[in-house]
């Protein structure tokens, strides 16, 4: 097993950007594209439906990093009138949205036989249709502009199969194929759309949430024997919304080497 490599510096790739962060609470990949983003030079604003955990983000980005505290807004991302009042808010306090990353998604295990209807359905509406939602609010500021980029988080589920998973695995899906469909659409707009797939990204909740076999089985699958620290996939994720990949879009890039 290989050690992680050591927390890199920023190197101002979003300097003089706006960035907004879903689901941006707790500490996973969200808070850790967001502490990335102000480190890059970018004014951030996080979001989350959680309002303590949220507030609680915001103040540790600031504390860690050493900027001004990032603005929140409470938002439900299934829930189109939340999306349309983030999109306002982020307009107002940022000016214009540069860089939206829609980082939202809901797990869980369960097979086929034993899922609900309201399981599988809360699963997509957070996982996949979120993505349309923020996509759908935000891609006409980015029009008129005449530019913008967007990164969505997916997953290797997205690739390969996992018992329990079809719900998750089935919305990640979605969201690769509607990058690619969305990001044809965009592209003569001057906006950019790709996503990145990671598997395993270690955090404090995922470790709450997932057994120890579990854990020391996907990291086995890992060629690098380790899970991801979650600010190497952040780093993924802002490269795809800088400068730097001006000619990627439609892109579903691997933060892993298990794609099936």
């Amino acid at each position: 097993m290989s050690l992680a490599p050591t927390y890199p510096p920023g190197r101002n790739l979003l300097a003089g950007k706006t960035v907004l962060v879903t689901a941006a609470a707790g500490t996973g990949i969200g808070y850790a594209v967001a502490k990335r983003a102000v480190e890059e030079g970018a004014r951030v604003m996080i979001s989350d439906w959680h309002e303590r955990r949220l507030g609680e983000a915001a103040t540790r980005i600031a504390e860690e990093t050493g900027s001004e505290r990032p603005a929140t807004f409470v938002c439900d991302v299934s829930d189109q009138a939340q999306v349309d009042a983030l999109r306002d808010a982020a307009e107002a306090e940022l000016g214009a949205v540069d860089v939206l990353i829609n980082n939202a998604g809901l797990g869980g295990e369960t097979p086929v036989v034993d899922m609900t209807d309201d399981e599988w359905q809360r699963v997509l509406d957070v996982t996949l249709n979120s993505v349309f939602r923020m996509t759908r609010a935000f891609l006409p500021g980015m029009y008129a502009r005449k530019a913008g980029a967007i990164v969505n988080n997916a997953s290797v589920l997205g690739w390969r199969a996992q018992k329990g998973q079809a719900h998750y695995a089935a919305a990640k899906a979605g969201v690769m194929a509607f990058t690619r469909c969305s990001a044809l659409e965009a592209a003569e707009h001057g906006v950019r759309i790709n996503a990145v797939a990671p598997s395993i990204a270690m955090h404090a909740f995922l470790a709450k949430v997932t057994s120890d076999e579990l854990l020391a089985e996907l990291s086995a699958r890992e060629a690098f024997g380790r899970p991801a620290e979650v600010w190497e996939v952040a780093n993924v994720m802002l490269f795809l919304a800088s400068d730097l990949a001006s000619y990627m879009t439609g892109e579903v890039v691997p933060v892993s080497s298990q794609r099936a």
